[in-house]
């Protein structure tokens, strides 16, 4: 399937608002007229923000048309559902419209670009909305690269998260990790490791420089525990007590504590920090203990 020129200036404006205000001549269509959107990629809304948007709309009226299309013997919505959400809130009974000819790609299309372009949408729904786009219609990245106006590696990315662990990706989706937290903890191939890690940066609030130090230092720590030069000997095993004194001494610090045996009465402990506030808080248990 060849791949139609990219979304013009004519939908940017209609989604945006710029140049399309509403005016005593904009046609009104009846709210129960108005069908959702199927391909509507975003699947959770702001309360808070429907609620000020509700008020607004309360006092001012919509200010921007919703672009529609003729849909049966009613409307489909094409962009512009938080503001059918909160007119209906607010108890309008007809809302402005744009009607367009649009076909199904279209649709899909400006409803890609009303929510990845012009709202903060998450990390997993605009993967979300790529893979169904790209699925439903059989293109390749670079040519939905081309009708959205992004660089292709832009996509590819967003896409890869979707390898990320279900539960890691409910934690991209409500917002208590980043895109940038999810780029890291996608190049863990380990589900378990990149679950616990994904859970300590959220019960730490760590940035997403000190997540990818700590997986750094994970990934050196096994590779150093894997054996290292050809001729080094193999790690020796944790006995019970020496993984309790590790636990206890994680609990005690709160961080992570590594005891690495290298011999039957040498080894060495390693306690790792992420920010010099992490490293002055251990500093301060050790001079309290002494």
């Amino acid at each position: 399937m060849t791949a139609k020129p990219r979304l013009g200036r004519g939908l940017d404006a209609l989604i945006s608002g710029d140049d399309c205000p509403t005016t005593p001549d904009t046609p009104r269509i009846a709210i129960d007229r108005i069908r959702q959107n199927p391909h509507q990629p975003r699947k959770a809304f702001d309360e808070d923000d429907l609620a000020r948007l509700s008020a607004s709309i309360r006092e001012h009226g919509v200010l921007q048309p919703l672009v529609v299309r003729a849909d049966g013997d009613g409307y489909q919505l094409i962009a512009g559902e938080r503001r059918l959400r909160a007119a209906q809130r607010a108890g309008l009974d007809d809302v402005p419209v744009h009607v367009v000819d649009f076909n199904d790609q279209q649709v899909f299309e400006a409803a890609l670009v009303e929510n990845v372009q012009r709202s903060d949408l998450n990390a997993i729904e605009k993967a979300q909305g790529f893979k169904d786009y790209l699925e439903r219609f059989g293109l390749k990245q670079e040519h939905l690269a081309e009708r959205l106006g992004l660089d292709r590696t832009t996509i590819s990315n967003l896409l890869g998260l979707l390898n990320l662990c279900p539960q890691v990706q409910d934690w991209v989706r409500v917002g208590q990790l980043t895109q940038g937290h999810a780029k890291v903890l996608k190049g863990i191939p380990e589900p378990d490791r990149q679950v616990a890690l994904a859970r300590e940066t959220i019960a730490k609030n760590l940035s997403v420089h000190a997540l990818e130090h700590m997986a750094k230092q994970q990934r050196e720590e096994a590779a150093a525990a894997g054996g290292g030069d050809a001729g080094a000997k193999a790690a020796i095993e944790k006995t019970a007590h020496v993984q309790a004194i590790e636990d206890e001494l994680r609990q005690k610090l709160a961080t992570r504590v590594q005891i690495k045996l290298k011999a039957k009465d040498k080894g060495q402990v390693v306690i790792a920090f992420d920010t010099n506030d992490d490293f002055e808080r251990i500093v301060d248990t050790f001079r309290k203990a002494a």
